[in-house]
Formats: C-alpha cells, structure tokens, sequence
C-alpha cells in the first residue's frame, strides 16, 4: 500500500493573498519579539557588575547545575561573584534558590558548601530548596523569605528575565550578569532565552503559585539580624 504523498504549501498566487501572508509572518515575528521587548524596557537602568551595584542586604543566586554533585562552573562563577560582593560589603546574606525535588540532587546545598569554601560564612547564607524555576525563585523570595529589595545573580543571557521577574513578583531588583566564555552552554543559553521570554511574560501575566510555597522562613531576618 503506498503512503499517499504530502502535497507542497501552496503559496498564494494573488497579490492580495501575498499581501495577507507576509502582513500574517510580519505579524508573528512582533508577537514573538515583544516578550523578549518587555524585558529590555523593565530592565534597561537594572543592570550593573559586581563592582558598582548598590549595597543592597540580600543576594539572591540562581541554580544553573551540578556536575557529580559540584557546581557547574557556570554556577561557580555565579557563587564566585556573590563571594565577591559579601568580602567587599556590598552584601549582608546571601539566598541561594535551586532544585532539590530529589534526594539525590541538592543545588542548594551544593551552593551552601561552595560559599563556604570561598569566605561566606555559613550563617549568613539562606537556602531556597524549591526554587525550581525563575518565576518560583522569586515568588518565594519575596513572600517565603520576606526579601523587598535584592541584587540578583546570574549570567547575562538569563539576568534580565530574572530582574523582571522578580520586580514583578514585588522584589526590587538590581542585576548582575557574570561573564563567561561564548561556549556551547553558553550560546545554548542564548537560545533558550528567546523561548523563555515567552514563559516569563505568560508568569508575570498571570502571576501562578510556584510549585511549592509553603510557610514563611525567618532565614533572611535572622541572618540579618546576626549581622548586627
């Protein structure tokens, strides 16, 4: 029996119907570029290095990965620069929010160690072990943790859809992009981003729940507090 055959899209023949196809693809691209737009507008005076962003009380740092329970060297640099801020005061605590939906995969602690190892002291570190995405991470920053205002962490390919979210989520928010080389990750990253820019419009649209919320943790004041 043969398999019938896919005929070819036939394109439209009069200039109206031509028209009309390229004012509908014209129409897509502008639907698909307006996330990623939203994003550059909220963010545009958001972003700053290690070296000039406010003092601010809380860092907050986003999972990016474990390699043989370690973290990726792309969530290396990212602890490397919260290290940074907390030994040149810039910051008082440091909140690390990642993924530990398994007993065998524990981003926050990884992170906690990591930390420790490069001059944060453990009390002053706060951990977030169901921030399983963006939009989570910052939800429950603000209503689990109690954070108002925060310098946000991460690369640059994710650091402006961070700042968004968590501005919409009630956290004012600076952002610091850690640089790393153009590698495979890297430009992988930079893909996904278009694709998570429309994820991260649809989240400050409609505002879901994270997975999980729970009751609010004192972790940050009394961090703070041991600061004092």
């Amino acid at each position: 029996m043969r398999r019938p055959k896919l005929g070819r899209p036939r394109l439209p023949r009069t200039r109206a119907g031509q028209r009309r196809l390229v004012q509908a693809v014209m129409a897509g691209c502008v639907l698909a570029l307006l996330p990623a737009t939203w994003m550059y507008v909220v963010t545009g005076d958001r972003l700053r290095t290690t070296a000039d962003v406010p003092r601010t009380d809380v860092a907050v740092v986003f999972g990016a990965g474990l390699w043989d329970g370690e973290p990726s060297p792309y969530l290396a640099h990212r602890l490397d620069a919260a290290a940074e801020l907390y030994r040149a005061g810039r910051i008082k605590v440091v909140l690390v929010t990642g993924d530990n939906s398994r007993e065998d995969y524990d981003e926050p602690d990884a992170m906690r160690a990591y930390l420790t190892r490069h001059g944060v002291p453990d009390a002053h570190i706060v951990s977030d072990y169901a921030g399983f995405d963006t939009w989570d991470s910052c939800v429950r920053a603000k209503k689990i943790f109690g954070v108002d205002e925060a310098v946000l962490i991460s690369q640059g390919f994710h650091i402006r859809r961070a700042v968004a979210l968590c501005e919409e989520a009630g956290v004012a928010s600076y952002g610091v992009g850690v640089p790393d080389k153009h590698d495979v990750t890297w430009y992988y990253g930079g893909t996904r981003e278009i694709f998570a820019a429309g994820k991260a419009a649809l989240d400050a649209v409609f505002e879901p729940d994270p997975h999980f919320l729970g009751r609010q943790e004192p972790g940050v004041a009394r961090a703070l507090a041991a600061r004092r």
